[in-house]
Formats: structure tokens, sequence, C-alpha cells
């Protein structure tokens, strides 16, 4: 996944923390590369948990969780492009992994 700023690709990570940070925009879960951490005011563009404010959520299966208070709630559901690309990568890679599942056929 690339930094949802510049588009950087993460590299092999070295031993430790990683210095990429992750938040949820638009319901969607981002990384942010170090570059941007330092250069813009990231933490603007996240959203926020609508209980305590903090911007250290996380998307899991349909739900965004704040890691602050633990509060809860679902995904909300947006018609963006965004949506529509990842829908259409989707359906190009489960056709794929069709083509891949059946192998070769044998002609007759």
């Amino acid at each position: 996944m690339p930094c949802y700023r510049c588009g950087a690709r993460q590299s092999d990570p070295v031993r430790g923390a990683s210095p990429w940070k992750r938040g949820v925009r638009d319901d969607r879960q981002v990384l942010v590369c170090p570059e941007c951490q330092r250069v813009h005011d990231w933490t603007s563009d996240l959203d926020r948990c609508a209980g305590c404010g903090s911007t250290a959520l996380s998307c899991r299966l349909g739900e965004v969780e704040c890691r602050d208070c633990g509060s809860v709630r679902d995904q909300r559901a947006a018609g963006s492009a965004a949506d529509a690309a990842t829908a259409g990568l989707s359906d190009e890679v489960g056709a794929a992994i069709a083509r891949v599942l059946r192998g070769p056929r044998v002609r007759e």
C-alpha cells in the first residue's frame, strides 16, 4: 500500500518499529510515509473518532475501531470513484485467480 499523500511505496522494513504511520481517511486504511509526516500536517486529513477525537483509528472487516478509547463503528458505504476502482480491481483479481485455479486446458 503506498503513502496516501505522495504515492511512495514502503520498502522492506528494517528491524524495529516502522517509521510509516497508519490511519483512516474516508473510512479507508491509509499509510503515511516518513517524509510526508515530516513535511505535512498529515493528521488533519485523517478521520477522527466521534467519541474521543483521536486519529488512532484502524479498519477491519467493515468496522472502524479507535485504538485510544476502543469505540467501534461500521464503515460508511461511500460511492466514490475509489470504491469503483477498487471493485474493478477486485473483479480483475478474481478472474485471474479463477484462470490460475482452472489450470491449463487439455485439448481433445
